[in-house]
Formats: structure tokens, C-alpha cells, sequence
């Protein structure tokens, strides 16, 4: 702060030149900066693009193989309650003591 808070403390001519210094170079900066950026940016959007369509794509996979395996385990479900639970008795001593 030695430089900035003595050399332009109540000098106005220093201060109005520092003041036009950064608008003549301003828009030169900002030329430069926007260059650099700009190519940044794009790649930064092409990969958000990239990255959305490969991760929409794993996503459908990963969702097409949950339902399949939700599908396969409520057909066993239904078949071993079938098995386990008949609906009828089962045939023969019906009624009839063991001995």
C-alpha cells in the first residue's frame, strides 16, 4: 500500500492518468480475455453435452435392466407362493384318523 496510498494521495493528475490509462487499455484486455475465454467455454459446453448424452444412455440401460430383474422377481415371487400356498387340499385321506 506504500506506493498506491502515497504516490496517488491527493494528486489529481495521477490519479486522472491511472483513470485513462485503464480505459485505453480496458477494451484491449477485454479483446484478449475474451479470446482466451471463448474457446474455454465451448469446450466446457461440448463436454456438458458429451457428458449428458452418455450419462442419459447408461441411465436407460441401468433403468431397462432394473425392470427386468423387478419383472423376474415378482414372476418367482407369484410362482413360489403358488407352490407354497395351494389353493386346495390335497387329495386322499380326507378326514380319516392316521394311525
Amino acid at each position: 500500500m506504500g506506493l498506491l496510498g502515497h504516490g496517488l494521495k491527493g494528486n489529481i493528475f495521477t490519479g486522472l492518468a491511472v483513470g485513462i490509462g485503464a480505459l485505453v487499455v480496458a477494451p484491449a484486455a477485454a479483446s484478449v480475455l475474451a479470446r482466451t475465454v471463448r474457446p474455454l467455454a465451448k469446450a466446457a459446453i461440448k463436454g456438458g453435452f458429451m457428458l449428458y448424452g452418455t450419462a442419459s444412455g447408461v441411465i436407460a440401460s441401468v433403468s431397462a435392466t432394473l425392470k427386468e430383474v423387478a419383472a423376474e422377481a415378482k414372476a418367482e415371487m407369484e410362482g413360489s407362493q403358488a407352490i407354497v400356498t395351494p389353493d386346495r387340499e390335497p387329495e386322499g385321506d380326507e378326514g380319516e384318523p392316521a394311525v
